[in-house]
Formats: structure tokens, C-alpha cells, sequence
């Protein structure tokens, strides 16, 4: 049998079942939950993500079963709207999903260059030389990367705050491979968790926000829930930690480049235009962060310029390549976690394309008009654990059930710390994966997932009582 016979047998596959479907033009997506190419979809997703959890074991890159996943995916949704003259709708829905994902994407690759930025000028260094000449244990340093995550997130969003701070415990713990392990799964906790009691903790509370639906102070109600969240697994896996101390580096005190605290300035003014964007302007987070990419370009251009001035040979320029000092921002973008980025792009894609066929509008009806608001609600943050939290919190907006503001907190708080129960439930666990690739991965979080799930249910329990 040839690939022509084998292509046309397939084709017909996926046409068996068309008599379930309208052949009415229409412009709403049509259902197709119980068509054979939903299935089919539904496989290949499935297929996809089981690579993703296997990554170290497979040594295969995250990005790459998502990306065909999701490529495959649209095609086959796009052929069977073709067949009903629907292919606008497809892709109008198509660049809906791809500008959701270009907005995270450039807000990703800022934070990113900045974060490579300092890391090249020796912030994290000297932080990490700061915190071991305090004569800090591990515990200790447990405990500090983790508060600050937690107290960060709110105002730089979780993502951002876990990279900083996992940056951090990569210096400090080069020598205790089972300290960055641990240590990261507090980070990860303890962002989210952070990032669910402020409008720009995280994307799920800036749709909500965004939406209407809570106002501005509303979400620090859920402050208190927040840090039992943050702090009920913390407690226990913090006996796990060693009260060793990290060995004091044998070298001098590592010194910031010129310009390092100038860009950690930048950084700061990056996050409040993004902020102002968003709040103020009603402009994408995006828009701000790309704005203050600005900002270090042009004090880069600065740097240089001023080294030239003191050098007539470029090579010799303390800032060139030659040298060690390069500040070239091209060159941190370029340093920026690639596989991570394009492991948003397919499970975003992928995602989109499930919801597109139906099956997350019909997961949110059976929830929310069967099991009920709380039950729902709980749910969500479960399952924001295994899907995305963004596409299971937009199928809720979209769905738009009626609650009261005690459960539309509820599913803003289950929604952002969901995620926590699995490294790949968060943006935080994904890029974490990515940075400290080798020392946490998803089977390292996955043991510490029941004391993480007592803090989810501790953290809901407390806000239905308080709240």
C-alpha cells in the first residue's frame, strides 16, 4: 500500500463520522467533541504531553512533541472547517490564540534578557557571596529564597520572581545538588502562591482583573490563604534541608560590573511601566516590558560608548567579547531559555485548538452545572496542574458562570496555586525546569506534591472561613 492509499484512508476517517456535525454555514466553532478527529486530537495531545513528563528520561526536549502537537492539531482542524467553507473561522481563532501567546512570549523574553543581563554584570554573584560571608546555612537560605519569592511575585509576577531567585540557589548551592532540587520546589510554591493575592501576580488574575469581574483590592483578601499556601509545605520540607553551611568561596568578593545596579534600576522601571501599561493605559504587560528592553538597549549603547572613548582598539575595549566584560544585549537575548519558549508556543496552541473543538466548554459545563461553584472551583486548581492555567481559567471566563465574589476568589486562588501540585502546572515550574535543568525536573517536585496538596487545601479551607 502506498502513501497516497494510506493518506486517502485516513482522509476518510476523519469524514466517517461528518453526518454528526451541521453543514450549515455558520460562524460559531463547530462541536466536535464527538467526532472522530476530537479523538484523534485528544491522542496526539495525550501522546505529546506523556514525552513532556519523560523529557529526562527520553533526553528530548520539552518543546518539541508540543510544537508538532500543535502544528498537527490545527491542520486537522483546519481541514474539516475547509470542508464546510469555515476556514475564516478557524483563522480568526487561530491568531486569536497566537496573539495570546505572542503577548506572554515578548513579555517572557524581556524578563529573560534581563535576568541574563545581570547575571553577565555579577548581581546574582554578589548576592550569592553576600549571603554566604552572612554565615547563612542551608535551611536558613531555604527559608530567605523562598520569602522573597513569595513577597516579589505580587509586583514582578511569579514567573519572573522564580527565575531570579532560582538563579540565586544555583550559586549558592553548586556543590548540594539535592538543595537546588528541594529549594526549587519552594520557589515555584511559593511564587504562585504569591502571585494569586495581586492582579499582577499572575496572568490568571490579570484576566479576572482585566475582565471586571474583581476589583483592584479585592484580591488581597487572599493574602492570608496565599502564604498558608506558601508556608504549610515549606515547614515540613524545610526538615528535609541540611543546617550545613555553604563552603566561603576561596576567591575575593565577586564585584558588580560597572553598570550592574544601574540595570537592576532598569529592571525595577521596567516592571512599573509594564504595571502603568497595563493599569493605567490599558495596554498588554507586554507592551511596557518591551518599552523597558528599550531602556537597557540604550544604556548598553551607553556602556560602550563610554569604553570607546578611554580605547582607540575595540578588542581592547573592557566591554568587548575579548575581554570577559561583553554587554552586548543582542547576546542576552540569544541566552534567553529557548526550549521553554517554545514549549509555551505548543501547549498554548494545543491547548487553543482543545478548547476550539469544545472539550473545554464541555469540562466547565459539566462542573459548574453539575458538581457545583466550590467543588468546581477546587477542581480547577487540580486540574490547572496538568493543563495550563491560562486556557482552564479563560474556559471559566468564557463560560462565565454566576457566582459571588467568594468564589470567583476562590477560583483565582485554586487557579494560581493549582499549578504548584506539578512542575509543569505553572510557568514557574516550566521555566525552573529549563534554568536548572539537571537538578529539578518533574519527578523531583512530583514526591513533594502531598505536602504541597495540604497547603492547597489548607490555603481554601482558611479563605472559605475567613473570606
Amino acid at each position: 500500500m502506498n502513501l497516497k492509499a494510506v493518506g486517502f484512508i485516513f482522509l476518510g476517517l476523519l469524514l466517517a463520522s461528518f453526518p454528526v456535525l451541521s453543514s450549515e454555514l455558520s460562524t460559531k466553532p463547530l462541536d466536535l467533541t464527538s467526532h472522530f478527529s476530537g479523538y484523534l486530537v485528544l491522542f496526539i495531545f495525550t501522546v505529546a504531553y506523556l514525552l513532556v513528563i519523560f523529557e529526562e528520561q527520553l533526553h528530548l526536549h520539552k518543546s518539541k512533541p508540543v510544537l508538532f502537537a500543535a502544528g498537527i492539531i490545527w491542520a486537522i482542524i483546519a481541514y474539516i472547517y475547509k470542508t464546510h467553507d469555515l476556514g475564516l473561522v478557524v483563522e480568526a481563532a487561530l491568531r486569536h490564540n497566537f496573539l495570546e501567546y505572542s503577548e506572554l512570549f515578548f513579555f517572557l523574553l524581556v524578563a529573560m534578557t534581563y535576568i541574563s543581563a545581570m547575571v553577565e554584570r555579577g548581581i546574582f554573584d554578589a548576592l550569592h557571596h553576600w549571603l554566604v560571608t552572612r554565615h547563612f546555612n542551608y535551611r536558613q537560605l531555604f527559608w530567605i529564597t523562598g520569602i522573597l519569592a513569595f513577597l516579589i511575585s505580587p509586583v514582578a509576577d511569579n514567573l519572573t520572581t522564580a527565575l531570579i531567585m532560582c538563579t540565586v540557589v544555583l550559586t549558592i548551592g553548586s556543590s548540594r545538588p539535592d538543595f537546588i532540587s528541594i529549594a526549587c520546589v519552594n520557589i515555584v510554591v511559593a511564587a504562585n502562591a504569591g502571585g494569586a493575592f495581586s492582579p499582577f501576580g499572575d496572568i490568571t488574575t490579570l484576566m479576572i482583573w482585566q475582565k471586571g469581574i474583581l476589583d483592584f483590592a479585592t484580591f488581597f483578601k487572599l493574602f492570608i490563604p496565599s502564604l498558608l499556601n506558601f508556608l504549610v509545605p515549606a515547614i515540613v520540607m524545610s526538615f528535609y534541608v541540611t543546617k550545613e553551611k555553604p563552603s566561603l568561596p576561596k576567591e575575593a568578593a565577586s564585584k558588580i560590573k560597572h553598570g550592574g545596579l544601574v540595570i537592576v534600576g532598569l529592571f525595577l522601571a521596567t516592571i512599573i511601566t509594564s504595571i502603568f501599561f497595563h493599569q493605567f493605559l490599558h495596554l498588554p504587560p507586554a507592551f511596557g516590558m518591551l518599552m523597558g528592553l528599550g531602556y537597557l538597549k540604550f544604556f548598553g549603547y551607553y556602556l560602550r560608548t563610554k569604553f570607546r572613548r578611554k580605547f582607540t582598539n575595540f578588542d581592547q575595549i573592557p566591554g568587548s567579547e575579548s575581554s570577559g566584560n561583553a554587554f552586548d544585549v543582542f547576546s542576552h537575548i540569544a541566552k534567553s531559555e529557548w526550549d521553554t519558549l517554545f514549549f509555551f508556543y505548543g501547549i498554548i496552541m494545543s491547548v487553543g485548538g482543545l478548547g476550539f473543538m469544545g472539550y473545554l466548554s464541555l469540562v466547565s459545563e459539566f462542573m459548574y452545572g453539575e458538581l457545583g461553584a466550590t467543588t468546581a472551583n477546587i477542581l480547577v486548581g487540580i486540574m490547572s496542574a496538568i493543563i495550563d492555567n491560562i486556557p482552564v481559567m479563560f474556559a471559566v471566563l468564557t463560560m462565565n458562570p454566576d457566582m459571588s465574589e467568594l468564589q470567583w476568589l476562590l477560583v483565582t486562588l485554586t487557579a494560581g496555586t493549582g499549578g504548584s501540585l506539578l512542575s509543569i502546572g505553572s510557568a514557574a515550574g516550566v521555566a525552573l525546569m529549563g534554568q536548572a535543568k539537571g537538578f529539578y525536573n518533574f519527578g523531583s517536585h512530583l514526591k513533594w506534591t502531598p505536602v504541597i496538596a495540604l497547603g492547597y487545601f489548607v490555603s481554601i479551607t482558611v479563605h472559605l472561613w475567613i473570606n
